[in-house]
């Protein structure tokens, strides 16, 4: 078997974060000097020796890496039914990380196909003793390749990386665009980031970027070379022009703003620190952790080389433990949005605002860190398509927050009632008491609207334009919203006005979109609006009978 990876040299490729555009981490790619990967695995395969060659290259891959002093987390390929195999297999890749002094935090297992040929329970386990040990797990070859669908949220991958084929089909495909996009919710559920793979055209990015993915890697980006690129950067037209990035109201998720750690020991001396600091100038701050990964100590560039660059600082300091002039860290889990990262920001120690944060993982292992500016800055694109998407007479939220919502609830298998109001005969008011004083009637619901969402939480409602407005609310809180929107008198310049609303109860698995949703409440917004007096009309997917809670018959239809 060693005959076999005498030749092998290995090129590093960087994963860009589509968010901030700098590198997130290198994966490591096999070149053998004659032939390709496939054909030397298949000669191990023929030998026997498939499995040992397998966990060979990636040991390899963990010593030429070595060989560049590498500080960003690094990924290595190893075929799915390696990871099936007997346990022992494994022994050497724990040997190789001993002997270059890697943990295994900082490697990412790239796990590829052929899934199908490789027992689903060994497997399974052989993944969760893995990530017992501190690896992180990224499913490769995803959309075109034979990874069954139960393993990517069974597995809970750290990332997905879809299949370069998928992305080539884009934004052209838009079928494999719905895929991608189900991927990125599913990513959001299970704590998953989305990787392309094989980006060529800037069209491509664009798409990818406007479908939620965060990170990418390919030729157009950067290129395998033989020395990691750790300093690469996606041009900052590409990152700020390439449509919008996916987000809850709360904001971007943490984990959209990552940066490696630059970590060391939690007992590393001052000039250890000062070493990585002088040999790494676009590194903010260094982080100390502790035999698991978890930090103790954060020390902040700035603060630090004022300390130890001072009149006898190097004499005071350098053989010294750097945890002296550190902090402690502020660290916030991978589920928080950025807001929330702003809290504890302002809650920090003025002299601190700007420090990294340190984000870490359900164990408290440092993932790596974001960077405040960089959240400043998301959120305020959060709030400017926010802002965009407002209708300028109410302020509330168009339909696309709606259906957005709707969609998600869908996903989840939530059972939930959308609501359809109208302002009945809205075109006789305008018509005769003019359409300023119809402007403020539609102000004064929207209004009205905008505190029974404050009043009820998780009700979402939205301004689809003119006199039509969405309600989006649970089983609890539809009846006493509707009650309390329909028992406030309406009026304009005088006039008496009534509302219809119409609202679909959605039980889980019985309407697939938003756009189904909005066929099906046409029928039920035409019946409550046949009634006299302010109506409410309620229906159900599947049935035609419809609940008449409020509103008298034989009144036509306006």
């Amino acid at each position: 078997m060693p005959a076999l990876l005498d030749d092998v040299r290995f090129a590093f490729q960087p994963l860009f974060n589509l968010n901030t555009g700098g590198v997130v981490a290198i994966e490591a790619l096999a070149r053998p000097h004659d032939g390709s990967v496939q054909d030397l695995l298949q000669a191990a395969f023929r030998a026997g020796l498939l499995a040992n060659a397998d966990v060979g290259l990636a040991c390899r891959a963990i010593r030429s890496a070595a060989d560049f002093d590498l500080m960003l987390p690094l990924h290595v390929n190893l075929l799915a039914i390696t990871i099936a195999d007997k346990p022992e297999v494994m022994s050497p890749l724990y040997g190789a990380l001993r002997d270059t002094g890697r943990s295994p935090d900082g490697v990412v297992i790239e796990i590829g196909e052929p899934y199908s040929r490789a027992n689903r329970g060994r497997l399974a386990r052989g993944m969760q003793t893995l990530r017992n040990n501190g690896f992180r797990i990224a499913l490769d070859c995803v959309g075109e390749g034979d990874v069954p669908l139960g393993l990517l949220t069974s597995a809970s991958p750290d990332y997905l990386k879809l299949d370069r084929e998928i992305v080539r089909s884009l934004p052209g495909d838009a079928a494999r665009g719905a895929l991608v996009k189900s991927l990125v919710h599913l990513g959001e559920y299970t704590g998953g980031q989305v990787v392309a793979e094989g980006v060529e055209t800037e069209a491509e990015l664009t798409y990818l970027r406007k479908l939620g993915v965060g990170y990418a890697q390919d030729r157009f980006l950067a290129p395998p070379q033989r020395r990691p690129a750790v300093n690469a950067r996606i041009a900052p037209e590409a990152v700020t022009e390439t449509g919008e990035i996916r987000r809850s109201n709360t904001g971007p998720r943490i984990t959209a703003f990552l940066h490696p750690a630059t970590v060391l020991p939690e007992n590393a001396t001052s000039e250890e620190v000062r070493e990585v600091l002088a040999s790494q100038p676009s590194v903010t701050g260094v982080v100390l952790v502790d035999g698991e990964g978890r930090p103790k100590w954060s020390v902040d560039r700035n603060r630090f080389l004022l300390a130890v660059t001072g009149p006898y600082g190097h004499a005071l300091h350098a053989k010294r433990e750097a945890a002296r002039l550190a902090d402690k860290p502020h660290v916030i889990g991978t589920e928080a949005s950025a807001l929330d990262l702003l809290d504890l920001v302002t809650g920090a120690n003025r002299e601190r605002t700007n420090d990294d944060l340190i984000v870490v993982d359900h164990n408290e292992r440092c993932m790596g860190v974001v960077r405040v500016a960089d959240v400043v800055r998301g959120v305020a694109e959060l709030k400017v398509e926010q802002a965009a998407a407002l209708s300028p007479l109410t302020r509330l939220p168009g339909s696309d927050a709606v259906a957005k919502e709707v969609d998600r609830r869908i996903e989840l298998g939530e059972i939930f009632a959308i609501s359809w109001l109208d302002v009945d005969s809205f075109k006789l008011v305008n018509d005769t008491v003019g359409f300023a004083a119809g402007d403020d009637l539609i102000r004064e619901i929207g209004l009205e609207l905008a505190d029974l969402a404050h009043a009820f939480p998780g009700t979402q409602v939205g301004h689809v334009g003119g006199d039509d407005f969405l309600l989006l609310a649970g089983l609890d809180e539809t009846v006493p919203l509707s009650a309390r929107l329909l028992d406030k008198p309406y009026t304009a310049e005088g006039r008496h006005v009534t509302l219809s609303l119409a609202t679909l109860i959605c039980a889980p698995g019985s309407v697939g979109s938003y756009r189904e949703v909005s066929r099906l409440l046409a029928p039920v917004k035409e019946h409550a609006k046949s009634l006299a007096g302010s109506s409410w009309v309620m229906g159900r997917p599947g049935t035609e009978r419809r609940d008449v809670l409020r509103g008298v018959a034989q009144r036509a239809v306006s």
